[in-house]
């Protein structure tokens, strides 16, 4: 009897060693685990973060302290003789990406002492479009709205860091898809906004203002193409319809038949030149 105890008590202690190893292989296994698991999140969240990157890195970009378009790398240090603080422009382009007009307007803004960021959503490595210029018609991919959203953001925490910038005269101007997300950006960090070739009118997910009550220009062509009815369903209107509020706000109203691009228009960027250097004065 004596020995068969011995016996269990062995075969009891081995069973506890086997437990104990099985147990500290487990943890190890477990550890690796949450080791590439965090990795593989750290790995991923850089490329969000690289994507966004790419959107600032390619923006077009027109200072008052030179003639020649920059790069937003020029940003970081732009001469140590410059002190001064200057008013910021970020712009969002339409759906198609940038036109000629986007460039002579930062060219125009930049005469008028603004510094001009236009980020480059179509930089990003995954980037569909949401619209068919070839139809006028858009509401594809209503997730790039999203991309919008967060190239702001990162535009944003981008011009935080650089000392020449006036962070109480940072203004947000925005064109068709573009004045989608310049009107529902939730943030406070702008003084006044601009939306134009935009209704404020449609789908919940792309319809009203959101963000704080600073002042807003919104121009729209009342015979805008890409907002009849052929094309669209509840987008005719214009945004003075959810200016209750924004002191100081306006809305213009156009009556040209089948004009989308009212950007190209003399008076239309005089119109918002005039608007942002009320605001920043």
């Amino acid at each position: 009897m004596g020995s068969g105890g011995t016996g269990i008590l062995a075969g009891f202690l081995g069973g506890s060693a086997i437990i104990k190893m099985n147990l500290t292989y487990g943890i190890k296994c477990l550890s690796f685990v949450l080791m590439a698991a965090l990795l593989s999140a750290c790995t991923a969240f850089g490329k969000v973060s690289g994507d966004l990157q790419k959107t600032w890195d390619r923006a077009i970009v027109r200072v008052p302290w030179s003639d020649q378009r920059i790069s937003s790398n020029d940003l970081l240090n732009p001469g140590d003789e410059q002190v001064a603080r200057f008013p910021v422009v970020l712009y969002l382009h339409g759906c198609t990406a940038f036109q000629t007009s986007e460039e002579d307007f930062g060219r125009l803004l930049a005469s008028e002492g603004f510094v001009f960021i236009a980020p480059n959503s179509m930089a990003r490595s995954y980037r569909p479009l949401q619209c068919d210029p070839e139809t006028s018609t858009g509401g594809f991919n209503r997730f790039v709205f999203d991309f919008r959203m967060a190239e702001i953001s990162y535009a944003v925490q981008q011009l935080q860091s650089f000392a020449w910038v006036d962070q109480e005269k940072l203004f947000l101007v925005g064109g068709s898809e573009g004045a989608v997300a310049a009107a529902l950006y939730r943030g406070d960090e702008f003084k006044a906004r601009v939306v134009f070739q935009w209704t404020c009118h449609g789908a919940p997910i792309v319809a009203g203002i959101s963000g704080t009550a600073e002042p807003m220009l919104a121009i729209i062509n009342r015979q805008d193409p890409w907002y009849d009815a052929e094309h669209t369903r509840g987008q005719t209107g214009d945004c003075g319809a959810f200016f209750s509020g924004l002191e100081s706000s306006q809305s213009m109203v156009f009556d040209i038949p089948g004009v989308h691009s009212l950007f190209e228009r003399p008076r239309v960027r005089r119109a918002i030149v005039d608007f942002l250097n009320q605001h920043k004065n």
